[in-house]
């Protein structure tokens, strides 16, 4: 049987497959088949009850555009590589990888569609237009991001699939020099829209249900309606008192009960290279809509937390080897040193 055999296979056969299937690793070996096997294995992860592992990390081998996925619950880099360009990532969502290159185009990317040794698979590779916000002289920006220009996007989101629906995709950045947000429409919009420069030094964006969510240094919080060209940002929360330290925050839905939480994570700067920061501890918020003002909460209940350039939130119970009411995180890109 030959391979555009198997990639006609009825969604009901390869449901039954995956039913059985062990092993995270053995869902990443099925997504790589094709992409209709990997938008199956995508359907089943989001419906799938009871998940065999914790989500996995991509870990960089020291040789050119290859990378090996990590299996955090057994610690141990699995024996499966992925070809991948060696840049950084501003960005992972919804199993698509994100990049921007020294021309300043952002390029989705669909890391499983380049395993090792196969080709790349059609539509594996989005490219979007050139990032030109206004305000910024061209000749100031090529000096100052010429040599690191793909820090230029400090976090960049999709909100849905861009292949199984493009039209209903939004792809969401937040652009230096001061963290001011853009997106643009996959297939309604020709170029990008750069949202108020008012809103600025947004620490963190998150999509949920049609609404865009960003956070600033003051912790306020602002929702954005960006479904139209057109969009409307509202302030649905006031800042509070930056507490003593250094601290990064990160947005999430929470799992459990969709909610939206806010994650502090408290560090502390060392004079090591190859340590250059220690996190002492982490806070969490949860956005309270009725009063619309941010509360403490001091347990997640069943909810883990994945922490690090992009962010995550199981149910613990739905995934063997997955302790609840943690919080599991990696170094991460840090502006103020630029650097991991």
């Amino acid at each position: 049987m030959g391979l555009s055999d198997w990639t006609e296979l009825p969604k009901n056969l390869l449901d039954l497959v995956l039913q059985r299937l062990q092993l995270p690793s053995d869902y990443v070996r099925f997504s790589a088949v094709c992409m209709s096997w990997n938008s199956v294995a995508k359907d089943n992860l989001r419906r799938h009850t009871r998940l065999t592992g914790p989500p996995m990390l991509l870990t960089y081998t020291g040789k050119e555009e290859t990378w090996n996925l990590c299996d955090m619950r057994n610690q141990k880099v699995l024996d499966f590589q992925l070809k991948l360009p060696n840049t950084r990532f501003c960005g992972f969502s919804m199993g698509w990888l994100i990049t921007i290159d020294e021309n300043f185009i952002v390029t989705l990317i669909e890391p499983f569609s380049k395993v090792t040794g196969r080709g790349e698979r059609k539509n594996s590779v989005v490219s979007l237009p050139r990032l030109n916000p206004p305000g910024i002289n061209e000749g100031i920006r090529t000096v100052l991001w010429d040599k690191i220009y793909d820090f230029f996007v400090f976090k960049a989101i999709i909100s849905t699939d861009p292949i199984s629906n493009a039209n209903g995709c939004i792809i969401v950045v937040t652009y230096e020099d001061s963290t001011r947000l853009a997106f643009i429409r996959l297939d309604k919009d020709t170029k990008w829209t750069y949202i108020d420069s008012n809103i600025c030094n947004i620490t963190d964006v998150v999509y949920i249900e049609d609404k865009l969510y960003a956070v600033d240094v003051t912790n306020r919080l602002f929702s954005f309606d960006i479904t139209t060209s057109q969009f409307n940002f509202t302030l649905v929360a006031e800042g509070f008192n930056r507490p003593g330290g250094f601290f990064k925050t990160y947005l999430v839905e929470s799992s459990n009960h969709k909610e939206l939480l806010m994650v502090h994570r408290y560090m502390r700067y060392l004079r090591r290279r190859h340590q250059p920061r220690l996190t002492k501890k982490f806070k969490v918020f949860k956005f309270d809509a009725d009063n619309h003002k941010w509360a403490e909460i001091n347990t997640l209940g069943d909810v883990s937390l994945f922490v690090g350039d992009s962010v995550m939130s199981v149910m613990a119970s739905n995934f063997i080897g997955c302790l609840p009411n943690c919080i599991y995180f990696i170094h991460d890109w840090d502006r103020s040193i630029h650097r991991r």
